[in-house]
Order: structure tokens, then C-alpha cells, then sequence
């Protein structure tokens, strides 16, 4: 960001294919639209290489630019509630957001009733963290898949530390309740 910000283009280039798709994987968490994501994405990209001149490093760039994306994603929330959109489907699949691990990891299972474990346990999951508030959902995203430490979350979300800790205890436990019958 420090080469973008002197005026380098082609390291903006680079932050974008490097950050793009974790973005939008975190946003299609958070709103479940794809199209909307990938809007949000680019709006975030936007408002970083609008800014590049004033950016200032006190903190990695990626809690930086997912700061940025957690606040689109929740402006758009609260626009689309008040204006009580009902969302009539989309053509957008969560199986377009799996990272390249997890491909390779359901290609790998070579028996078919294995698979069908696998798709069940993960839709089991997928629906336990659905059932969190947004807040635990978030805290839980970034925790656990992009692997932030508690002060990077608590830069992202506007909160502290220890309000962290507790959202993710929270989380832990009502995961822990909704995963219980299936474990």
C-alpha cells in the first residue's frame, strides 16, 4: 500500500488480485448476494485508491481494507432494510466461495456416501453460523477463515478487545448448542 500510496499502479493491481476474492468471501457472508459483493468489493477497492495519498500505516492494510468492507456491507444492510427489499433468489452459489482447499479436499473423498458426510456436516455448520447475530457471524469470519488476531477484529468492527472475546464466547456457545445433536 506504501507503493500505492508514492503512486505505483501496478501495486494496486496487486492488492486487488491479492485481496479480491477473500473480500468478496467475506462479504457473501455477511449479505448472501454475490452481485452485491462483488459491487461492495469494488466500492471497497474504490474508497482505498481514492484515499491512497492519505493513507496512513497504523495497522496492516488488510484490517484496513476489511474495515472498509464491514462498513459498506453494513450501510447496505441497514439501506435495504429500510427500504424492505425482498430478495426474489439469486443465481449466485455459495459453492462459487470455496477456497481451493476445499475443492481439492471434496475431490479427494473417493466414495460417494463420504461426500454426502461431508456436504451434510458443512451445510450443518453453514446454518449454526447463520443463526448467529451479525456481530458473532463477523467475529467468528474473520477469526476463524481469515485468521485475525482479536485486535485486528476489533479495528474492523469499531470495538475492543475484550468486547471481541466476548462476542466470540457467545459464538462459541451457541455454536457449541446448535452443533451438539449432530456431534
Amino acid at each position: 500500500m506504501l507503493k500505492v500510496s508514492a503512486g505505483d499502479s501496478a501495486a494496486f493491481e496487486q492488492l486487488v488480485l491479492r485481496y479480491q476474492d477473500r473480500l468478496v468471501s467475506f462479504l457473501f457472508h455477511l449479505i448472501h448476494d454475490r452481485t452485491a459483493c462483488e459491487d461492495l468489493a469494488q466500492e471497497a477497492f474504490l474508497r482505498v485508491y481514492k484515499s491512497r495519498e492519505r493513507y496512513e500505516p497504523t495497522a496492516r492494510f488488510s484490517t484496513w481494507l476489511f474495515r472498509i468492507a464491514h462498513n459498506l456491507a453494513s450501510n447496505q444492510k441497514r439501506g435495504a432494510a429500510r427500504r424492505r427489499e425482498i430478495p426474489l433468489g439469486s443465481h449466485s452459489s455459495e459453492e462459487d466461495f470455496h477456497r481451493p482447499e476445499q475443492i481439492l479436499a471434496d475431490k479427494s473423498a473417493l466414495m460417494p456416501t463420504r461426500q454426502l458426510d461431508s456436504r451434510e456436516i458443512r451445510d450443518v455448520v453453514r446454518n449454526a453460523v447463520e443463526e448467529l447475530t451479525e456481530g458473532q457471524r463477523t467475529a467468528v469470519i474473520l477469526h476463524k477463515f481469515e485468521e485475525m488476531s482479536y485486535e485486528e477484529i476489533g479495528e474492523i468492527m469499531g470495538l475492543g478487545t475484550v468486547a471481541v472475546k466476548s462476542l466470540l464466547s457467545r459464538a462459541r456457545g451457541k455454536l457449541k448448542e446448535s452443533l451438539e445433536k449432530f456431534l
